[in-house]
C-alpha cells in the first residue's frame, strides 16, 4: 500500500540536510511502529522517497515523503501516532493513500510555492522595479552544476508573484515557480537575477525562504498548467 505523508520542517531542523532528514524520518517511522515495507537484499531498508530536497536553512510546511506499508490505521490515527513520537521541528499534517499505480512524488513535482520574508523593509521603488523586471520576455541566468555550466532561461519558469506583509509588519514576497527534475527554479536564483538586472549587490535584500506547497501538473501536453497539490492525489483513510 502506497502512502503519501505531508509534513512541516521548522525550527532548528532547518539546519540539517536532506540525508539527515531522511534518517530522522526512518527513526520516527520505527518509533511510531508504522508497518513499513522493506526492500529485499543484504541490507533491507524502508521503502521511502522524498518529493524534493529542502535546502539547508530553509523551513517548510509543504514537504512530502512517499512510503510503502503492509497495513495501516486511519489517516487521523496514523498522524497522531507519528506526531506523538516525532522530534521538534517535524510535524505530520497529511497522511493519504495513493492509487496502486501512482507515480512517486519526486517524479511528479512540477511547481512549488515559496514565501520570502525580508529582513529589511522593501520600499515601493524596489517593488515597482521588481514588476518591471518581470515584464521582460527573457531573463537569463548562468547556472553552475557539478558537471557543467550553462545559461538558463528562467522567465517562463516564474508563474506567480505577489508582495505581502505579515502580522509583524515584515515585507514578504510570494513566489510560485517551476520545480522538479525537468525545470527547477530556486527563489534565490530569481532574487540574484533581479539584483543583477537592477545593478545592486547580491544580498542587498536578505530574506528567509519558506516553502509553502508542492504541486503536480495534470495538464495535457501543450495545454495551460493544471496544478494540484501532491496531497490531493491521494485519499484520506477513514
Amino acid at each position: 500500500m502506497k502512502i503519501r505523508i505531508k509534513f512541516s520542517k521548522t525550527g532548528n531542523l532547518k539546519y540539517i540536510g536532506h540525508l539527515d532528514t531522511m534518517r530522522c524520518f526512518q527513526k520516527i517511522m520505527r518509533r511510531a511502529e508504522v508497518d513499513s515495507a522493506y526492500s529485499e537484499g543484504f541490507s533491507p531498508h524502508q521503502i521511502m522517497s522524498f518529493a524534493s530536497p529542502l535546502g539547508v536553512g530553509m523551513t517548510s510546511e509543504g514537504e512530502y515523503v512517499d512510503i510503502e506499508v503492509l497495513s495501516t490505521e486511519s489517516s487521523a490515527k496514523m498522524m497522531e501516532r507519528i506526531n506523538r513520537v516525532s522530534v521538534d521541528g517535524i510535524r505530520i499534517t497529511g497522511y493519504v493513500k495513493l492509487p496502486e499505480k501512482s507515480k512517486t512524488a519526486m517524479s511528479m513535482v512540477a511547481a512549488a510555492d515559496y514565501l520570502l520574508t525580508f529582513d529589511v523593509p522593501v520600499d515601493q521603488q524596489t517593488k515597482d522595479a521588481f514588476a518591471e523586471f518581470l515584464k521582460q520576455e527573457s531573463v537569463i541566468i548562468h547556472k553552475k552544476t557539478k558537471k557543467q555550466e550553462l545559461d538558463m532561461e528562467i522567465r517562463p519558469l516564474i508563474y506567480k508573484t505577489e508582495f505581502l506583509q505579515n502580522e509583524k509588519g515584515q515585507d514578504q514576497l510570494f513566489l510560485q515557480v517551476s520545480a522538479g527534475s525537468a525545470a527547477n527554479l530556486k527563489p534565490e536564483q530569481v532574487m540574484e537575477a533581479f539584483a543583477a538586472w537592477r545593478n545592486v549587490p547580491e544580498g542587498s535584500l536578505p530574506f528567509h525562504n519558506h516553502r509553502l506547497e508542492m504541486y503536480a501538473d495534470l495538464a495535457k501536453e501543450n495545454r495551460k498548467r493544471k496544478l494540484v497539490s501532491l496531497e490531493s492525489l491521494g485519499e484520506i483513510i477513514e
